[in-house]
This record gives C-alpha cells, sequence and structure tokens, in this order.
C-alpha cells in the first residue's frame, strides 16, 4: 500500500531554518500532486505548499518567499525548504499525495485538504521566540 513517512521535524529559534522530508513507498511518485500541510494546537489542518505533477507550485500566503516545496521523483522524495521560522509556523507538518487534479483554489483552503489521498503521520517542528 502507500506509505508516506516525514522526517527533518525539529525545534529551532524565530529565524532558523529546518529542510522536512518525505519519502513514499508502494507507488511512484511522478503521477501525483505532493503537498504539505500543518495543524496548530487547537487549529484546523491547513495546505501549506503543493506541487503539481508537472512541478507547478502553490504556496500559502503566510509562507510565501520563506518556505520552498520541491519534488525528486526518481527518488520518491518530496521536501520543504523552510527559511526564516517563526513561532507561528509551529505545528504538525504532514505529507499528502492525489492522484486527482489539483483544485484551483488556494491552498489554505479546505478543498486542498479534501483533495489528497495519502497522508503520512507528521513531523512536529516548534519555533521558539
Amino acid at each position: 500500500q502507500v506509505q508516506l513517512v516525514e522526517s527533518g521535524g525539529g525545534s529551532v529559534e524565530s529565524g532558523g531554518s529546518l529542510r522536512l522530508s518525505c519519502v513514499t513507498s508502494g507507488t511512484t511518485i511522478s503521477r501525483y500532486a505532493m503537498g504539505w500541510f500543518r495543524q496548530a494546537p487547537g487549529k484546523q489542518r491547513e495546505g501549506v505548499a503543493v506541487i503539481n505533477n508537472a512541478g507547478i507550485t502553490t504556496v500559502a500566503d503566510s509562507v510565501k518567499g520563506r518556505f520552498t516545496i520541491s519534488r525528486d521523483n526518481d527518488k520518491n522524495m518530496l521536501y520543504l525548504q523552510m527559511n526564516n521560522l517563526k513561532p507561528e509556523d509551529t505545528a504538525m507538518y504532514y505529507c499528502a499525495a492525489t492522484s486527482r487534479r489539483c483544485p484551483n483554489v488556494r491552498v489554505e483552503s479546505l478543498t486542498y485538504y479534501y483533495a489528497m489521498d495519502y497522508w503520512g503521520k507528521g513531523t512536529l517542528v516548534t519555533i521558539s521566540s
């Protein structure tokens, strides 16, 4: 079956950087749109960044200019480079995949959340001020 496993989370100070990775097994990711979502305590899960199977990216307004999503289809890997991290970026970060066409809405919308078919278990990112 399809499995997604995230890594790279941790605790850093405000202004620091982290790079999240997600490895997929059970399928090849080349035909999937892949994304990163996050969920802070007490809040709904929201989209952070998505990259479709053509390599086109969509990034949430709150992280634009700071976060970069990328993929390596040969390695079945998805990445999220996070720079200039802020305390409000503290959350559990999830990798997700869908074989459906990406919806034409903001990545933060619930539409994107419901479009995803597969989810990892998450990696925790904690930013201290």
